[in-house]
């Protein structure tokens, strides 16, 4: 539980019921996703700011422990993850928008402070959650696999905002966690070649681990590639924007994958209207979590992705290890049942 910017606790709460339509979980793995790490150092993730103590977590995954009234086609022992968006409201949209629930303007997420009360994440041992967020794992996949659902879900969401990638030349511009994931969803939906562009030489490896052909060490001096089909702007770094924007071709297609800040800051933008370039931002996603699962099942391999564990009682070193650029992480995991194995 966080409890305030840089304090960060594990604390003893009661084993929760499920109630009517709800479902208890025995949790076995959870990812750490940026805005936990916000939350704990910032106390605020994006607008959303800390105003009683929060459970993070919204990357989870176990078993079935206790099914509440009315619930069916569950059953005890079963593997599961969790969709973690559920509407507040009525859950009507325009019909310009219609089906994309992701821009519903009131989303309660898992882990989020967006809410008072907050909506508590899952990074425990139990959790209560309704049966509807509930999706079982197919045969053979893992629950720390499972866990990762939800990231390559905004990584295949980010992939189907861009025209038929079947054969084309893709650029991935930022190789952490969900850019190394939008690699793997653009090799899943039949990209031609793929090039990763990092920073860091730890990501470029996860990266070129995930499905990317070729990679641009851009610390090392090395350029992006030009004439571009689609761009995936995955750093989140305005002055990104610039070059990637020129490396992207004529006509051709820049998803903006990447959070950038809500405040001003300097870009250089001119190829946007001088190459005709389309720009479309990506956020969240609808139900392509259930996708995931179908490509975890078909053989996409997030494994590599993954580059620490900690069990639960080490959540500050986990976090700590995840936020910073020199620890060499991608996607650092918290073992949430206890007296499990940290692998």
């Amino acid at each position: 539980m966080v409890h305030g910017p840089g304090d960060v606790r594990v604390d003893e709460r009661a084993r929760p019921v499920p109630g009517a339509g709800e479902v208890l979980l025995a949790l076995e793995w959870g990812g750490i996703c940026g805005s936990d790490i916000a939350y704990w150092k910032k106390g605020a993730s994006g607008t959303a700011a800390l105003t009683h103590p929060l459970v993070l977590g919204h990357e989870f995954a176990g078993r079935v422990a206790a099914l509440g009234n009315g619930v069916t086609g569950l059953r005890e022992g079963q593997p599961v993850t969790v969709h973690p968006a559920q509407l507040v409201g009525d859950g009507v949209l325009p019909e310009r928008i219609a089906g994309r629930t992701n821009l519903y303007p009131r989303v309660r997420y898992f882990g989020s402070a967006a809410f008072d009360p907050h909506t508590d994440g899952g990074f425990s041992e139990y959790r209560a959650v309704p049966a509807a967020q509930v999706r079982p794992l197919p045969d053979g996949v893992g629950t720390e696999q499972g866990a990762l659902a939800e990231p390559l879900a905004v990584a295949l969401h980010a992939v189907g905002r861009a025209p038929e990638l079947r054969g084309r030349t893709v650029l991935v511009n930022g190789c952490g966690p969900i850019g190394s994931l939008v690699v793997a969803a653009a090799r899943y939906r039949g990209a031609g070649r793929i090039v990763a562009a990092d920073l860091a030489s730890s990501s470029l490896a996860v990266a070129r681990a995930m499905g990317a052909d070729e990679t641009c060490d851009l610390a090392a001096g090395d350029r992006l590639p030009e004439d571009v089909d689609v761009v995936f702007e995955a750093s989140g770094a305005p002055a990104a924007l610039g070059p990637v924007l020129r490396a992207t071709a004529r006509g051709g297609t820049l998803v903006q994958v990447g959070n950038l800040p809500g405040t001003a800051v300097a870009a250089a933008l001119g190829d946007l209207v001088t190459r005709e370039i389309t720009w479309i931002g990506s956020y969240r996603f609808v139900e392509e979590i259930d996708e995931a699962l179908l490509a975890l099942r078909d053989g996409l391999d997030v494994t590599p992705l993954i580059t620490h564990r900690f069990p639960l009682e080490r959540a500050e070193e986990a976090l700590a290890v995840a936020a910073d650029p020199g620890s060499g992480s991608s996607k650092v995991m918290l073992r949430l049942a206890t007296g499990g194995t940290v692998l």
